[in-house]
């Protein structure tokens, strides 16, 4: 049975009326009914999403640095009012987009996105790699590696650890034609040096004490695919040889003798050092190092692409949620800015460190605040200004406030013309629930349970205060 291409449908709280069974002959159609959309499925081939209201939610603009060239289809119903072109454009600069009519007509598979300035990567390499490409020095990374990609030549990554040369690696073997053959990867330095020749060109029976057995090596297992030599600069000098002649022959010479073997394999290789240094110490080889240096690719630290981070954060903590089985969590608007001033020296792999312990010693709180993330600050022997805070026209109470004077208890004085006690309460709700929306997102349902309300309780006051008309505060999820 012939499997139908995966739909994917963010309803945004509109009802359906049923098109998904009409869609059925062509997709297998999933569906989010939120009011808040969740990220697309990772096998997805296409993401329909309602464009409902003028503006598009917020964390959608931070999901399309991860979902990257995804086809989306934005959907309107043919009876809808039409967007002015204000609308279209705040809609239409969500990326790879297009519009369509959600009707009974379902979408045609194969559509393409758009041309730009997106990554080419599609939606299963973007979430399963965690690639971001917002900056400018990423940018560059993500061209070199869609160019290596498309042909067979070996790369070498440079740069920092933590800096995810493993997930370039990935990426380049994902976007080329080999991307379902094998992806090897070889931690060079975790390997003794009397065992690395064997584990990667393989030995025949007999070829040393306890060679009981032929084993074709890590080279020949990769054979149409890709071979990713991590730390490549601890390769002892007798391996350095044996490889350079792969590179040269394309062929593999076991150990105990016998015919070499052809290999079809791309080469990636990756250090943290600075290569030129040990050929010039004499611990590497120069004709290996020209070999290896075909394509090079240098990764930069995250300190140098801080704007990344809240990209970075928020595809931490869907990957991180659906790893443990969590609801995912909100993130305090005060944390990004805390986290974007971190020098981070262990990098992406820190940031994702980070993420999880967090989530994970939270407990059930539904949102992840500035405490806990003071480990890092502690650890990095940095303090964060605290003016990064978001400002909601409040001030904070103290634990013991009620234990001073009565005119102290709000950080405030009683104006002696007196003041509007009514007008003071309600100034306060409407900022605390302004800030609960902005933590979640504006999912209503999260932002009524972080203030302790009922769902008609805060809908009730939503109207009251003028947050929102009472025609959209009943679109509660």
């Amino acid at each position: 049975m012939t499997q139908l291409p995966r739909l994917h449908w963010s309803t945004l709280g509109d009802d359906t009326g049923g098109l998904e069974h009409r869609w059925a002959a062509l997709w297998d159609v999933t569906l989010d009914r939120g009011a808040s959309p969740a990220l697309a499925p990772r096998n997805a081939d296409l993401w329909v999403i309602s464009a409902k209201g003028a503006w598009p939610p917020p964390e959608l603009n931070r999901m399309m640095a991860e979902v990257a060239a995804l086809p989306i289809l934005l959907g309107l119903k043919p009876d809808a009012p039409s967007l002015d072109p204000k609308a279209l454009a705040e809609w239409g600069s969500l990326g790879s987009v297009r519009w369509g009519l959600l009707g009974p007509e379902p979408p045609l598979p194969g559509l393409r996105p758009r041309s730009g300035i997106t990554t080419q990567l599609s939606v299963s390499q973007a979430l399963a790699l965690g690639l971001v490409g917002t900056s400018p020095a990423m940018q560059d990374v993500l061209a070199r590696a869609r160019a290596a990609a498309a042909t067979r030549a070996t790369v070498l990554l440079l740069g920092e650890s933590g800096t995810g040369k493993e997930v370039i690696a990935r990426a380049i073997h994902r976007m080329g034609a080999d991307s379902t053959a094998p992806f090897v990867a070889v931690h060079c330095g975790a390997i003794p040096e009397n065992l690395l020749e064997s584990e990667l060109f393989g030995y025949n029976k007999g070829a040393f004490t306890d060679a009981r057995k032929d084993t074709p090596g890590k080279f020949r297992e990769a054979h149409g695919g890709t071979i990713f030599l991590d730390e490549v600069s601890t390769m002892p000098l007798g391996a350095q040889v044996r490889l350079l002649r792969v590179l040269q022959e394309r062929e593999v010479q076991p150990l105990g003798g016998g015919a070499p073997v052809k290999v079809d394999v791309r080469v990636v290789t990756a250090s943290n050092v600075d290569l030129w240094t040990k050929v010039q110490d004499g611990s590497f080889r120069e004709d290996l190092f020209y070999r290896l240096e075909v394509v090079p690719i240098t990764m930069p630290p995250l300190r140098t692409r801080r704007e990344e981070v809240p990209f970075l954060v928020q595809h931490f903590l869907n990957r991180k949620a659906r790893e443990h089985g969590l609801y995912p969590k909100a993130l305090h608007p005060s944390v990004d800015p805390l986290l974007m001033s971190l020098s981070w020296p262990g990098n992406v792999r820190q940031l994702e460190n980070a993420i999880e312990r967090a989530i994970v010693l939270s407990g059930t709180r539904p949102v992840l605040t500035r405490e806990d993330f003071a480990f890092l600050a502690e650890r990095m022997g940095e303090t964060p200004s605290t003016e990064t805070a978001p400002k909601i026209g409040l001030p904070s109470v103290p634990s013991d406030a009620f234990a001073s004077q009565p005119s102290a208890a709000f950080g405030m004085d009683l104006p002696a013309e007196g003041l509007d006690l009514n007008r003071v309460v309600s100034d306060m709700e409407k900022a605390f629930m302004l800030q609960s929306l902005a933590i979640t997102q504006g999912n209503k349902k999260r932002a009524a349970d972080l203030l302790g309300l009922k769902r008609t309780t805060f809908l009730e006051k939503m109207k009251r205060l003028d947050l929102e008309d009472a025609e959209s505060a009943e679109a509660m999820e």
